[in-house]
């Protein structure tokens, strides 16, 4: 697998937000500034809450599949290879790590087979996408982590994506979940969410590196990133971080993690979080708290970093 050197775009673009001028310069940019060769595109499944059983991604706040379609389309014209990471999210605000039912069925009760089956029918529907544009790669999912015990259901889904799309296909376990997903073996890459504290790196790698080794399969982080918020260097996973704007720690963070993973020839790349499609004005950027790097000190580490490989 070649080196991803790659970045989030716009995750969880609402309809028409794809199709406007902006959006398109934002991948020159993304391009541009950070030497990316790989970008991961995240459309929107939603579903009321976490017992809920429908997953929907025809209303406004999922892009048309016109609109992903050309954003994959422009992405491979200018030299960007692609993953597709559609991925659930519930309306009521509670994280998707939390979708949980009991594991028995149980009349009356909303049931893991029902959620299931329309979960694949999301997953499908974008994974005969990701074929017909040519995507590189297809990560059915995102930190589903009380989910990853239904082993039979994953393999079943994953089973079911090979039936319609031919590429490499990944999944995005959560943070401290590396160790606990049984069925990598079925899956080509192994990948996770790397937001890991400043100084917990190296213990945090010498955990996943025995998950790899065990699985022989490659890894990368489908997920890493940290705020420019001061104190998210600690805490890297929490977006609700209140506090200062602090560019530094934030480079600090990244060049803390690549430092740290450079050292370990099993790390095959990252995809930060996140680059957004309606970018803030330059001059603002010394403002801006958030997980983007544009104009900032980190975009600067990770451009360096980027070339490097």
């Amino acid at each position: 697998m070649e080196f991803i050197k790659g970045v989030t775009f716009a995750p969880f673009a609402c309809r028409g937000c794809f199709q406007t001028k902006e959006a398109f310069e934002s991948l020159d940019n993304l391009k541009a500034r950070t030497g990316a060769n790989f970008i991961t595109l995240v459309p929107n499944g939603v579903q009321a809450t976490a017992q809920s059983e429908e997953i929907v991604w025809d209303t406004e706040v999922t892009m048309a599949d016109d609109e992903l379609i050309a954003m994959i389309d422009y992405a491979h014209e200018i030299g960007l290879k692609v993953a597709l990471k559609p991925t659930v999210n519930c309306t009521n605000g509670t994280w998707r790590a939390h979708i949980n039912f009991f594991d028995k069925d149980v009349h009356c009760e909303p049931k893991w087979s029902v959620w299931f089956a329309s979960y694949t029918a999301f997953q499908l529907h974008y994974a005969k996408i990701a074929q017909k544009t040519g995507c590189e790669m297809f990560l059915p999912g995102c930190e589903m982590v009380m989910s990853e015990r239904r082993e039979a259901e994953w393999r079943k889904l994953i089973s079911d994506i090979r039936t319609v799309y031919t590429g490499l296909v990944s999944y995005n376990t959560d943070k401290y979940q590396e160790d606990n997903v049984s069925w990598w073996d079925c899956v080509d890459v192994i990948s996770s969410s790397g937001y890991y504290p400043l100084e917990d790196w190296d213990k945090e790698l010498d955990r996943i590196e025995k998950v790899v080794n065990k699985y022989q399969k490659p890894f990368f982080f489908a997920e890493c990133g940290c705020m420019s918020t001061t104190g998210s260097s600690k805490v890297p996973n929490n977006w609700c971080l209140q506090g200062e704007v602090n560019l530094e720690e934030q480079a600090a963070w990244y060049k803390a993690m690549f430092e740290a993973c450079k050292k370990r020839s099993f790390v095959q790349g990252f995809c930060l979080w996140d680059w957004s499609c309606r970018q803030y004005s330059l001059c603002k950027a010394a403002t801006h708290g958030a997980y983007e790097i544009y104009g900032k000190p980190a975009e600067d580490v990770v451009k360096e970093y980027y070339d490097s490989i």
